[in-house]
């Protein structure tokens, strides 16, 4: 499969079999939403998948397995659980449509940063990302993995050019500088595990940058 700038194999993966940490996966899951074509691609994986767990031997259940089941059914009829309401960004898609957002603030000349309130893994969460046209990040390295999708806009590093839907996976070995090319802002949503590295004299910013 070659999709432009999409997850890797590896990490679609992951998110068809369930295995991705939950940040991971919303930026993933937001990806698809709007890359029909990636999402096509998912779609086969799980349906295979799942023909593998039909051809699997059955293993025996306990005795009183019945029995639990419909006591918890029991106990759990009636109670209904409501959808949560939707945020404040009508702009966001599907998948980030219910999920609670911290207040914007200021991450540096013309960059914007907004915390999602969902479930974290280790270091790892989740963040908006909101650049003004022309502005840049700080050149930077990552402790752990960087996981992005463009919600609006476009960024551009050194060679590549990314824009609505487009995906960009990022480690600690990759060292870049993303900046505005769009008319417009550009909105991000992205995955972080650790903190971001600062490169050259912008080290001693260091202590002062959390994302």
């Amino acid at each position: 499969m070659t999709l432009r700038h999409s997850p890797s194999e590896e990490r679609l993966l992951a998110y068809a079999a369930g295995t991705l940490s939950a940040p991971e996966a919303v930026v993933v899951a937001t990806h698809l939403a709007m890359r029909r074509d990636t999402a096509r691609w998912v779609d086969r994986l799980q349906h295979v998948g799942g023909q593998v767990l039909e051809e699997l031997e059955p293993s025996a259940m306990a005795g009183d397995a019945l029995n639990r089941t419909l006591a918890r059914i029991e106990v759990d009829a009636g109670e209904a659980i409501s959808p949560a309401p939707l945020n404040d960004m009508p702009e966001l898609p599907e998948p980030l449509r219910r999920l609670p957002l911290g207040k914007w603030r200021w991450a540096g000349p013309g960059v914007e940063v907004r915390h999602i309130e969902a479930p974290r893994d280790g270091a790892t969460r989740l963040i908006l990302l909101r650049i003004a046209p022309g502005q840049s990040t700080p050149r930077h390295s990552h402790e752990g993995s960087e996981l992005t999708c463009v919600i609006s806009g476009a960024y551009a590093t050194d060679e590549v050019r990314y824009e609505a839907g487009d995906f960009e996976e990022a480690d600690e070995d990759v060292l870049h500088q993303p900046r505005v090319v769009s008319a417009e802002p550009c909105l991000c949503v992205a995955a972080l595990d650790g903190e971001i590295q600062l490169n050259g004299w912008m080290r001693v910013f260091q202590p002062f940058v959390k994302l």
